[in-house]
């Protein structure tokens, strides 16, 4: 079973969710009048992305990015790699970058620069945690679900190893399962 790879849960599936619902709130009263477009940063954004849209009640757009600082690894390699790029432009919109976690802020750093040189309305970033004590780029989101400890942590779409996605919740991994 997946949780035994687990010291503890840090988030719950409830307060996951009513922590999207009011960022949802937040992101709607925001962007009234609007029509933002949320550049998913994946594979780790789209359980809160998913849930995240559900709850924005202004009319949006969708659209994803697949950038790789970490490789196989635990820890970011520094070097940042564009996979999959927009599919539309952005030039003139109102952009949220919608990512699963902000950790050391390398990826995010790059990619704010990166679509930056495309002349958005603006841009803004939504994440899910913040572990700020793990910066090492100037990066700060707009919209943050909740700033969390130093952990590894899994679950509602953050991985490790491809695994544990699929947890409703979040949870701390084991140090035993990574090491």
């Amino acid at each position: 079973m997946m949780k035994d790879d687990l010291d503890r849960i840090l988030l719950t599936e409830e307060e996951i969710q009513n922590r999207v619902r009011e960022m949802g709130r937040e992101i709607s009263r925001d962007y009234a009048g609007k029509n933002p477009l949320f550049v998913g940063v994946l594979k780790g954004c789209f359980v809160f992305m998913a849930d995240l849209m559900r709850s924005v009640e202004v009319p949006a757009s969708v659209d994803f990015m697949v950038v790789s600082s970490y490789g196989k690894g635990v820890k970011t390699s520094g070097a940042v790699a564009i996979i999959k790029d927009l599919s539309q432009d952005i030039e003139g919109r109102d952009v949220v970058i919608v990512e699963d976690i902000l950790d050391t802020g390398v990826t995010l750093s790059y990619l704010t620069r990166y679509l930056q040189n495309r002349r958005p309305a603006s841009l803004t970033i939504a994440t899910l945690l913040d572990k700020p004590e793990r910066r090492r780029a100037d990066v700060d989101a707009r919209y943050v679900g909740f700033t969390v400890p130093d952990y590894f942590v899994v679950g509602y779409g953050l991985d490790y190893a491809e695994k544990y996605r699929n947890l409703p919740y979040i949870g701390i991994l084991k140090p035993s399962v990574y090491s």
